[in-house]
């Protein structure tokens, strides 16, 4: 999403980005009351980014390939023929394009405008913000190719239980009328018919689609590193500060109780999906249960700011607790599942 320009004459704070911020803040206040860790954190940040570059650059490269293409243009082809199919198509294909929460509002106006079903849509709102290359990458970096597997299955498989549970009670009083208004199609990324465009796989033939290319891969690049430098930052100050006991004790074990509250302390707490990985690495380092890590990284996902705002705009407030129920729910059982098998 394009960031608006600010005015020179608005403090200095109003005009620095938000990660930059507390990464700067974090490591003054380091500086300042612990300065024998100053020096340990910045070589654990920067080690972690360094055994995790090639996954970064394999992230910045696809999604920067997906843009330039229009690969992600194919999604909408899944909103197309039976219910059934839509749903599990949608659930399947909504964590394949890097989408900003520009872009899937526009997208999903245009579905439900041209009377896409409830139900397919849930089921694509619920997998699109847990997984795509990018976050692939990253996960499996970090924490695993396994674990990255099984977020992608859990991703797929909430978002077909919410589609699932939606056609099911469709003719409900909760799923009846969902649209706040009548969307209107386009939005702040220029979208007029959003993914209406077939894929030019060949990009780097013209010159407007290696630009798209250029800035794609510059600014994910970018947004990847600030937010990973934040996250390591803050792993690093998890490990030292907070006790592994407390971890072990809250979010460890083998019981349910520890992934149920993975999934309520997710929700509310998650930042950003990149930034959540280093940091649940952490947690498991200390103690969490297996099962807690992947409740937490799948209710936090769903829940989070811009996901929840390309579902708040569009319907009312009923449909938006049921998604929120819907995650929770998922990723709950999603939880116990990897806890089993984990």
């Amino acid at each position: 999403m394009a960031d608006i320009p600010h005015s020179h004459a608005k403090p200095l704070l109003k005009r620095i980005d938000n990660a930059w911020l507390a990464l700067i803040l974090l490591l003054l206040g380091l500086a300042l009351f612990d300065r024998a860790q100053f020096f340990p954190t910045l070589s654990f940040a920067f080690g972690a980014l360094g055994d995790t570059a090639p996954f970064i650059a394999f992230a910045v490269l696809a999604i920067g390939y997906l843009k330039a293409t229009g690969a992600e243009n194919i999604l909408a082809k899944a909103f197309v023929g039976r219910e059934s199919r839509m749903i599990i198509f949608a659930a399947m294909l909504g964590g394949l394009a890097p989408f900003c929460s520009c872009e899937v509002i526009p997208f999903i106006a245009a579905l439900l405008a041209a009377g896409t079903p409830l139900s397919a849509v849930m089921a694509f709102w619920l997998a699109s913000p847990l997984m795509d290359p990018a976050m692939f990458s990253v996960t499996a970096g970090q924490l695993g190719f396994d674990f990255a597997i099984a977020k992608t299955l859990a991703a797929v498989g909430l978002g077909a239980f919410g589609g699932f549970a939606t056609m099911a009670f469709a003719k409900t009083v909760v799923f009846a009328d969902p649209l706040r208004e009548k969307p209107q199609v386009g939005g702040c990324c220029g979208t007029q018919a959003p993914f209406s465009a077939k894929p030019v796989w060949t990009f780097w033939i013209d010159a407007t689609r290696r630009q798209v290319f250029k800035e794609t891969t510059l600014e994910n690049a970018l947004f990847l590193f600030k937010w990973l430098a934040l996250a390591y930052v803050i792993e690093a100050l998890m490990i030292h500060y907070i006790p592994a006991e407390w971890i072990a004790t809250f979010l460890g074990g083998d019981g349910m109780v520890p992934i149920l509250l993975g999934a309520l302390v997710g929700a509310p707490a998650y930042l950003n999906g990149f930034a959540a990985v280093p940091l649940v690495d952490a947690l498991l380092q200390q103690g969490m249960a297996n099962g807690a890590a992947m409740s937490f990284m799948l209710a936090g996902g769903v829940s989070c700011i811009p996901a929840a705002i390309a579902v708040w705009a569009l319907v009312k407030p009923r449909i938006f607790v049921a998604y929120l129920g819907f995650a929770l729910v998922g990723s709950f059982v999603a939880g116990l599942i990897w806890q089993a098998v984990a």
